[in-house]
């Protein structure tokens, strides 16, 4: 008999939060701090806003060991907004961008309006599974010619991520880290800038983070930028040029700190693979299911799948999300399911999904 749990969400983005953080939230909302006021009520230059986004960007960067000489701003939007803020500060000659699936495809196609772009497809087939071309195969000049490297490190749609870091442009890295930030450890001066949308491992929809190397800011950005999309504006104003996104800033610091009281960067680590581990080992030893990327590079936090009968897709959706098991279709443009694991999700969820997939195996197998 199918069983039924309390909802568990499996989207890739807006993502669920940590339990504690929405509590909080909650407990806090009409009065925050005793104050009487909602923190929505906050304006973003009163005193005591002042103190909540400093604690954010303190906890951000212990979390990351950021050091001093990178600064960190907090962002309106999404990081689709950087698709093109990124080549109208930091593209003066030419830039390099990896390709390694559909979010650094739409990098690349943005970065092509404003300049001079070397630009290389790094994804293969190979027996039916994709992966991730060796380095050693990729068609760039030599890194010392680009102005910075742009590259993916997991693609959400498509469930593939480096593993292990490329070696080219290592210091010139700019990387978006959106789906994979604040899983694992990373080396911050390996990178001239990351940045990440909030709303996957950080917050809700509506702001992004960035992490740049202040010598980078120096430079100036390209003389048509808009204010509000110059980073050095935006550093120089402490991320508060304009109105900020409060609330979400506000619930970003919320999941830092949640973050830090659960043991920090490498408890994330630690839960996100054993979250990973336990849905592709159930994935591989099953003939009904199949994962379409290659073990070296297969993504610990967005893993598509699909059913050896596709007839029943829908079956599958319709049920799991009766069972409480929600947002599991993949995106339009692959098909298929997928399960995005990020670091609210808790081990239960995963449990549950493998349980309902033995059991729909079963019935229809």
């Amino acid at each position: 008999m199918k069983k039924s749990w309390p909802p568990f969400n499996f989207s890739a983005g807006p993502a669920m939060l940590p339990k504690e953080v929405m509590e909080k939230a909650q407990s806090e909302f009409l009065n925050w701090n005793g104050t009487g006021l909602s923190i929505m009520d906050l304006s973003h230059r009163e005193d005591a806003f002042i103190g909540i986004v400093e604690k954010a960007e303190a906890d951000l960067r212990q979390l990351l060991s950021i050091p001093n000489d990178y600064a960190v701003l907090f962002c309106a939007g999404g990081a689709s907004f950087h698709f093109s803020q990124i080549p109208l500060n930091f593209l003066k000659n030419k830039a390099a961008y990896v390709d390694s699936g559909i979010w650094g495809n739409k990098a690349v196609k943005e970065a092509q309006k404003y300049g001079k772009v070397d630009a290389c497809s790094v994804l293969k087939d190979v027996n039916g599974k994709w992966q991730i071309e060796d380095e050693s195969n990729w068609i760039f000049e030599s890194s010392d010619q680009y102005d910075y490297v742009h590259f993916t490190p997991n693609e959400t749609i498509g469930g593939v991520e480096f593993l292990q870091n490329p070696e080219f442009g290592r210091g010139k890295w700019v990387a978006d880290m959106s789906s994979n930030i604040l899983s694992k450890p990373i080396n911050i001066t390996d990178y001239g800038m990351i940045y990440a949308g909030a709303q996957k491992n950080i917050g809700p929809a509506g702001l992004s983070i960035v992490i740049v190397k202040k010598e980078w800011l120096e430079s100036g950005a390209n003389p048509l930028t808009p204010s509000l999309l110059d980073y050095r504006v935006l550093a120089e104003n402490q991320s508060m040029y304009n109105t900020p996104p409060t609330y979400s800033w506000y619930l970003a610091g919320l999941v830092f700190d949640w973050i830090i009281n659960q043991g920090g960067i490498s408890v994330m680590e630690d839960r996100a693979s054993k979250r990973s581990n336990t849905l592709y080992q159930f994935i591989d030893n099953s003939d009904f299911y199949r994962n379409p990327i290659a073990f070296s590079c297969r993504s610990r936090m967005n893993i598509p799948f699909t059913l050896k009968d596709e007839s029943v897709n829908d079956r599958f959706l319709k049920q799991a999300h009766e069972a409480g098991l929600v947002a599991l279709k993949g995106h339009r443009s692959v098909g298929g399911m997928r399960a995005s694991l990020y670091n609210a999700m808790p081990e239960a969820g995963v449990s549950a999904l493998v349980e309902f997939m033995q059991w729909f195996e079963m019935k229809n197998g």
